[in-house]
């Protein structure tokens, strides 16, 4: 099968290719799925499971990218939940071989269904940013109706899903990014919007809940906006400042098939959209992903027309 490989951590994006790769084989609990669209994060090839095993053994060379959507084509012993033949998406297992190829094999767990209303590259895009940010907000912020939310790049990938999914919920939302994303920031939900570069983040007054994806000097600040009691939830990293009377969540996303199924059900519905950036194709995604010009929006990979 065609997959694009990763050999050179010091390369980053610079070192991917395309090449030929065999096929996977269905595990234990595993499906192989025929990946019809894959989503890709610049960031993983920073992150240790791309290069290493889970005993921390090198385990080049290795397929990225961690989002699928496709149609499940074999099932190893055991596999429940799933029948060959049905469209799914999912985020694959950080620590194996990923989804810019044309098949993966993945734990059942770890997929839901996909509607067949909706478009394997918009399923291929909800995953992670979707996933990160419901957990952010409800698993581990624990938002609730009439909370306020500083969601830092409201108009990001994540953070526009995040800001859409506490404004449904009831909140008040108060996104911030750079002055040209205001409008987009705004469309995507936000009630207010700061402007890091040019408006004073303190400005903003107390929150219940801070939805980080920065981390660092942003982060920091953000720690003192909270209300007592309150929450900031981050992705980026353990937080340096952690007030008194103020919970500081720094977690890592997981697949969840209920939850999951509640993002593409807000899809289809209307309720949630998605932020998706460049389109391409495994042939030329690799120039895509060395690409200069900061992409906005998710990128995702047609694997198949």
């Amino acid at each position: 099968m065609k997959a694009i490989i990763v050999t050179d951590q010091a390369a980053g994006t610079a070192g991917m290719q395309l090449t030929e790769r065999p096929e996977p084989e269905a595990g234990i609990n595993d499906v192989v799925v025929r990946v019809q669209a894959s989503g890709f994060t610049r960031d993983e090839l920073t992150w240790p499971p791309t290069w290493t095993d889970r005993q921390g053994g090198h385990r080049t060379p290795s397929i990225p990218g961690h989002e699928v959507a496709g149609v499940v084509t074999a099932l190893g012993y055991g596999t429940t939940g799933l029948s060959v033949g049905q469209r799914v998406f999912g985020l694959t297992d950080w620590y194996r071989n990923g989804t810019l190829a044309e098949y993966v094999a993945v734990e059942a767990r770890n997929l839901a269904a996909l509607p067949g209303d909706v478009e394997f590259a918009v399923g291929a895009s909800l995953p992670m940013p979707g996933l990160t940010a419901w957990q952010g907000l409800f698993d581990h912020g624990h938002l609730t109706a009439g909370q306020s939310v500083l969601v830092h790049g409201a108009a990001g990938v994540v953070g526009s899903m995040a800001a859409q999914l506490a404004r449904e919920h009831g909140a008040y939302v108060i996104g911030t990014g750079r002055a040209a994303h205001r409008r987009m920031a705004l469309d995507f939900g936000a009630q207010e919007f700061i402007d890091l570069e040019n408006d004073v983040l303190e400005d903003v007054g107390g929150v219940d809940l801070v939805f980080d994806v920065l981390g660092g000097e942003i982060a920091k600040r953000s720690a003192g906006l909270i209300r007592a009691g309150g929450t900031l939830v981050t992705i980026a990293g353990p937080v340096q400042t952690r007030p008194v009377n103020v919970l500081t969540v720094d977690f890592v996303v997981e697949s969840d098939r209920a939850q999951l199924g509640e993002i593409v059900r807000r899809v289809r519905d209307g309720r949630l959209r998605t932020h998706i950036g460049e389109v391409t194709t495994l042939a030329d995604a690799v120039a895509a992903f060395n690409a200069t010009q900061r992409i906005n929006g998710k990128t995702i990979v047609r694997v198949r027309s």
